[in-house]
């Protein structure tokens, strides 16, 4: 069965339905990987290519079983079977994918040294867990990467399959309307003067270490939006700081709207140290806010220092960065419009051409099944 049709100018007509599947879904709602897939679909859903999110005959494997002891199939009808993660519903999803000759798409949104100083143990489990991912990822007809960055890392890596280069993107017309938020959420986390902010999940590798010392060292507002765990698998700096953080630091915590975040800053701060891209700095550029990068590989062919951002690599670089911010306020101008500028440059529209390009590659590549059955 075959599902919407999408058709370019010039191109002959492709028919696909198309799994689009994120295994521990409501678990990683609050993560990038969560908002990447969010985006996704959203971009997906403006095309003709259909989408299906569950890849059980019902929705769920136990409905699926049931199906399948009165003959029906396990698994539910798609042409293009794309995984967003490389847990076992995963490695599931394409086995069939293997077995019945339905090309496979994996995103790779982590890589093992991306994984490092997330979790409690996350260093010690790296090496390991790289060597999984090179044979997971391995198992595709289409590896798509966030960055090209991210791209050389797989390649370097030695994943033997065809890598694309999709952008995460950026939902612009989630964040209309931001603006009107700026005195609600100043007031609801007391924040006055100017407001050095990040956004997402608290980990050491997104530079907590650097944002705290900042805070240490300056005299301005610095918030953290995004939620942060202090239970047995948050590292001992993430519990440490935001247990007893600097007196000009605040932790917020998830917040339910994050045009909030964006609307109570002024400066946007990304002290992380490794990034398959970094969604949450796309969405400050997008809402026009100065941004303050670490010097990273990811970030050298995304952004440039001094037209759309302000590069760092030590404290006291990243102290002169925002006190050039804080005393010129036609830089912070110069910056937020140059940056909402790059932001436009990964809209959603760049997210469908991108996947609908894998997902051709993919059926191009192909997979002779290895047998019929589920």
């Amino acid at each position: 069965m075959f599902g919407g049709v999408y058709v370019r100018p010039g191109d002959t007509p492709s028919y696909v339905r198309v799994l689009n599947h994120l295994e521990l879904e409501s678990h990683l709602d609050r993560s990038g990987i969560g908002t990447s897939v969010r985006h996704q679909r959203k971009a997906l859903a403006d095309t003709s290519i259909e989408v299906v999110t569950s890849p059980w005959n019902g929705g769920r494997p136990s409905t699926a079983a049931l199906k399948r002891a009165v003959g029906d199939g396990l698994f539910e009808s798609y042409d293009v079977a794309h995984c967003n993660l490389m847990g076992p519903e995963s490695l599931a999803i394409a086995a069939h994918a293997r077995r019945n000759g339905i090309p496979l798409v994996i995103h790779a949104h982590t890589t093992a040294k991306n994984f490092e100083e997330s979790f409690r143990g996350s260093n010690a489990v790296a090496p390991a867990f790289g060597r999984y991912l090179r044979w997971f990822y391995s198992q595709a007809d289409v590896v798509v990467a966030p960055s090209e960055h991210t791209r050389r890392v797989l390649s370097e890596a030695d994943v033997d399959a065809p890598i694309r280069v999709v952008t995460n993107g950026v939902d612009i017309d989630s964040l209309s309307g931001f603006e009107a938020l700026r005195e609600p959420y100043r007031r609801r986390f007391d924040l006055e003067g100017l407001v050095v902010f990040s956004v997402g999940n608290v980990f050491e590798r997104k530079g907590l270490t650097t944002f705290c010392r900042l805070a240490e060292s300056t005299d301005y507002e610095f918030v953290w939006f995004g939620p942060y765990d202090t239970g047995p698998l948050a590292s001992s700096t993430v519990r440490r700081r935001v247990r007893h953080p600097p007196a000009n630091a605040t932790f917020t915590g998830w917040i339910d709207d994050v045009r909030g975040a964006y609307a109570a800053g002024d400066v946007y701060l990304f002290p992380t140290k490794n990034e398959t891209q970094g969604i949450a700095a796309l969405e400050a550029m997008a809402c026009g806010k100065p941004v303050v990068v670490r010097d990273i590989p990811t970030f050298e062919p995304l952004y440039s220092d001094g037209i759309d951002c302000l590069k760092c690599e030590t404290l006291p670089e990243f102290r002169t960065a925002l006190q050039r911010l804080a005393e010129n306020p036609d830089l912070r101008e110069r910056l937020g419009e140059n940056a909402r500028e790059t932001a436009t440059e990964h809209g959603l529209d760049r997210v469908a051409e991108g996947l609908r390009d894998a997902y051709d590659a993919a059926n191009r590549v192909g997979s002779r099944p290895e047998s019929t059955t589920d």
